[in-house]
């Protein structure tokens, strides 16, 4: 049996499984979504009724739904963390307006000392040699505040590290020298800069040191040096202030052969992010505007750049298991894939805790890391499920969204039962997401080689 609800669209009602559709602005297909297993399908527009009234959809949903909830369930709570967000400073030479990190931590903060940061790095050597399987290997990266504060420290680790993880260094690129490019090619690290505009006078209105000079010349020029090294990526933060010039932005970071980049929506975990937060509609609208660009440009040139964040997103429909972003999912990767150790050796589920003291579950030296990950701080954030939160619990893509992020919500509510401010926008997205794959044209923007150790587990 069927009726509409609210907005329309046909739910199921009784004990068998509850298709509900979604309108995803294809003139051909509607999206059909069972949210408990994130299971989907795409149906021609003209035949909804027949696929639910005749009950076709829901006897192959049936017969593979066991596995549908398992693949579902281990993805959400049987992963152990395998990765740290490490902050060996808390100081920084930028003022950006949008920091997520207080003003006080990034002018007057600690660094780590040299030998405090090889014990620590020698206590999580430790702690994932007893939880993760043999030959996989721990990730570390290097974050900010900025990192390169204490560079000689840093490269340090990583030298005597090197065969213990693989590092990663998220930086805003200002102290980059030749020699430290040397460093990162030679040891094929991953290496993330930021870079907010293709104009100075829109890059730099909110990223600029503490005397309000803009950064946007430094970095800029090192994309041309990074030609060809396929292990770095670019982060743009979206803002009210660069909204518009997404589709530009994108024409930009093609041109210097950025191979991955980030059009991430500011974070309003403070208030400079809230001031600057931009109109759901209008970024979904040029978000989508600057992905339909990179694939224009794809068909012009031949050359790909992936949006590493909406890449995510599709990932997580057609192959979730191979989402390398743990954002848009309940709970989240904080605690849970990852967590963050600050300059003072405090663990938190995500760099984004950092700086909200209820969120520090105990120091890397004074507590073994098991015990801190079951601490009230960890586990609030690990236990936040968007079944638990309304009105996302009734929302069909609620397993493709997860209503991130919980540092961010918590900020803005005081709880992190509540919905993502971004909520509209991560519903476009979607969207956007299954008129790909109803066009076919997935490939276009996935990372080469996603399909490798895929396995397709229904087809209707």
């Amino acid at each position: 049996m069927t009726q509409p609800n609210l907005q329309g669209a046909l739910v199921n009602l009784g004990p068998g499984p509850h298709f509900q559709p979604i309108d995803i602005g294809s003139p051909d297909y509607m999206a059909v979504l069972e949210a408990d297993s994130a299971f989907w399908t795409l149906v021609p527009r003209g035949e909804l009724s027949e696929y639910l009234a005749t009950g076709s959809l829901a006897a192959a949903f049936q017969e593979h739904q066991e596995r549908f909830r398992q693949e579902m369930a281990g993805l959400r709570f049987g992963l152990k963390p395998s990765a740290v967000y490490f902050n060996p400073t808390e100081r920084c030479n930028l003022n950006c307006t949008y920091c997520y990190l207080p003003d006080d931590l990034r002018r007057q903060g600690v660094d780590m000392e040299p030998e405090r940061l090889l014990a620590a790095l020698e206590v999580l050597a430790a702690y994932f040699a007893d939880t993760l399987p043999e030959g996989v290997t721990p990730q570390v990266i290097f974050h900010g505040s900025e990192p390169l504060m204490c560079k000689e420290a840093v490269f340090a680790a990583i030298e005597r590290f090197g065969d213990r993880f693989h590092f990663g260094l998220q930086t805003n690129a200002t102290l980059l020298e030749d020699a430290d490019l040397d460093f990162i090619r030679n040891r094929e690290l991953s290496l993330g800069l930021s870079l907010d505009a293709h104009l100075a006078e829109v890059a730099d209105a909110t990223r600029h040191n503490w005397q309000g000079t803009g950064v946007f010349g430094k970095v800029a020029g090192l994309l041309d040096r990074l030609a060809g090294y396929p292990h770095y990526s670019v982060i743009c933060t979206v803002t009210s202030t660069n909204v518009a010039h997404l589709p530009e932005i994108v024409e930009y970071f093609h041109l210097k052969q950025v191979p991955v980049a980030m059009l991430n929506p500011v974070r309003c975990t403070r208030e400079g992010g809230r001031g600057l937060k931009p109109d759901n509609l209008e970024l979904a609208r040029a978000f989508t505007r600057a992905l339909d660009r990179t694939r224009e440009l794809l068909e012009l040139t031949g050359r790909k750049l992936v949006i590493a964040n909406f890449a995510n997103v599709l990932a997580g429909l057609v192959a979730p298991t191979t989402r390398r972003l743990m954002c848009d999912i309940s709970p989240c990767g904080g605690g849970r894939c990852f967590f963050a150790v600050s300059a003072r050796g405090d663990l938190f589920p995500c760099s984004e805790f950092i700086g909200i003291p209820e969120f520090r579950g105990g120091n890397l030296f004074a507590s073994d890391i098991p015990a801190i990950l079951e601490t009230p701080a960890f586990t609030r954030v690990t236990g936040r499920l968007v079944e638990d939160i309304s009105p996302c619990r009734q929302c069909a893509i609620r397993h493709f969204c997860g209503a991130p992020c919980p540092a961010e919500v918590f900020m803005c509510t005081g709880t992190l039962e509540a919905p993502a401010p971004y909520c509209e926008f991560y519903a476009e997205q979607v969207r956007y997401a299954f008129r790909l794959i109803a066009a076919g044209q997935v490939d276009d923007f996935l990372w080469d080689g996603w399909r490798n150790g895929t396995e397709q587990t229904f087809a209707f």
